[in-house]
């Protein structure tokens, strides 16, 4: 059987969900397509922490608030921010920020990937939206002024448009041949979620140390002090960090966060994720979009990524339902390539921003150690520039489609 639609979006993920429910009033007949189940997971306040969690950031809030995702999410668990404290494990330099800087209430919020799943995904489910979930795709070939998908159970599927959604190893990439330019950052993520003696005075704390910046990010739960940790060390660190009992883990934890919280008291499941970066040499092709991950990865040493796929799909939303009142074909690469010239730029501009600060907090020698902690205390003192930062870090500046807008 072949079932067509007007737009394909391969990847359920948070920014597929989201640029599927960004257009569903837009007129189009969409089919959102995943290799998994796309079900709701009952949810318990007090189950354990999910590994995997995203700082959103205002702009992301924004956008789920109009999605009318927002208080879904709260409903199960987030957790705010106000303050962020940044500092040099091999020297003296540290910089504070605070939302109050900018009259803001939060700086962001960390929430596990699954309750914002979860709730797209319940979002979804009400909608009218097409969902195909356990669809494997196999196949992605040109049909005349279409794109034909097989998938492993053999179905077909046919659009003029296909929107690539499916993560950093996207096969949509893969199968259309969208050339890429990666690097590995000889790094591996060790991700888990920690119980510590101190509270976490709803503050991000990030200490870059001689291995690889380490980050404790506050999880809210009731009685309990908890966070959410991302550790980037050397590969051969990772294997050590990695084989180590929880309790040794924990004292190693401990000593590595100069024991800002006090104890850590115990530790969940780690996961270990090897860092690379990648960035597709072009976002677009006639009847093709990529998005998200499969457009770009970053560093998580800001934990940038998942709001840089929020405003992909808002832009490429936007785009879209503009073309598409005044009747344009949307698979046009010229429409299309709107949304790159107003994301590729933006991406391009934080990800060599976060590669030179990977960089620099990774470099040994005495002066370039001199240079970063003289830096991060001038930058301190000026709260013109700790502003501008903030600024950026909430979405306030910049280009932001309608979605993200205040």
């Amino acid at each position: 059987m072949e079932t067509r639609a007007d737009l394909l979006i391969v990847g359920a993920g948070m920014v597929g969900s989201a640029l599927a429910l960004a257009l569903q009033d837009s007129g189009l007949d969409i089919l959102l397509l995943d290799g998994g189940p796309m079900s709701v997971m009952p949810f318990d306040s007090q189950s354990a922490f999910e590994p995997r969690v995203s700082a959103l950031s205002a702009a992301s809030q924004r956008i789920l608030e109009r999605l009318n995702i927002w208080d879904a999410m709260v409903a199960r668990r987030v957790s705010p921010y106000g303050e962020m404290q940044v500092w040099d494990g091999s020297g003296t330099g540290q910089i504070h920020f605070s939302a109050a800087c900018v009259h803001a209430d939060v700086l962001g919020h960390i929430v596990e990937n699954r309750v914002v799943q979860d709730a797209l995904l319940e979002r979804l489910h009400d909608s009218d939206i097409g969902l195909l979930a356990n669809a494997r795709l196999e196949q992605m070939r040109r049909s005349g002024d279409d794109w034909l998908l097989t998938l492993a159970d053999g179905r077909t599927l046919r659009a003029p448009l296909v929107i690539a959604a499916d993560g950093a190893n996207s096969a949509v990439r893969r199968l259309t041949g969208c050339a890429t330019r990666e690097w590995d950052y000889l790094h591996h993520a060790i991700v888990t979620s920690v119980r510590t003696a101190d509270d976490h005075q709803n503050t991000a704390w990030q200490r870059f140390t001689d291995e690889g910046p380490l980050a404790f990010l506050p999880l809210e739960r009731e009685g309990e002090h908890w966070c959410s940790i991302v550790w980037s060390v050397t590969p051969t660190e990772a294997a050590r960090l990695m084989a180590l009992s929880d309790e040794l883990f924990c004292r190693a934890l401990e000593k590595a966060f100069e024991g800002r919280l006090g104890e850590v008291l115990s530790a969940d499941p780690r996961l270990c994720v090897p860092l690379r970066q990648r960035h597709a040499k072009r976002y677009v092709a006639e009847g093709l979009a990529l998005i998200g991950d499969a457009a770009h990865t970053i560093h998580p040493l800001a934990g940038q990524g998942v709001n840089l796929g929020f405003l992909d799909a808002a832009v490429l939303a936007e785009v879209l339902q503009h073309a598409y009142v005044r009747g344009e074909r949307l698979a046009d690469v010229r429409v299309l390539s709107r949304y790159e010239r107003r994301r590729m730029p933006h991406n391009l501009a934080l990800m060599a921003a976060m590669e030179g600060l990977e960089r620099l907090f990774q470099a040994d020698p005495l002066p370039v150690r001199w240079l970063r902690n003289t830096g991060l205390k001038w930058v301190d003192q000026l709260p013109e520039a700790k502003a501008l930062f903030v600024r950026q870090a909430l979405g306030l500046s910049g280009d932001l489609p309608a979605l993200a807008q205040v």
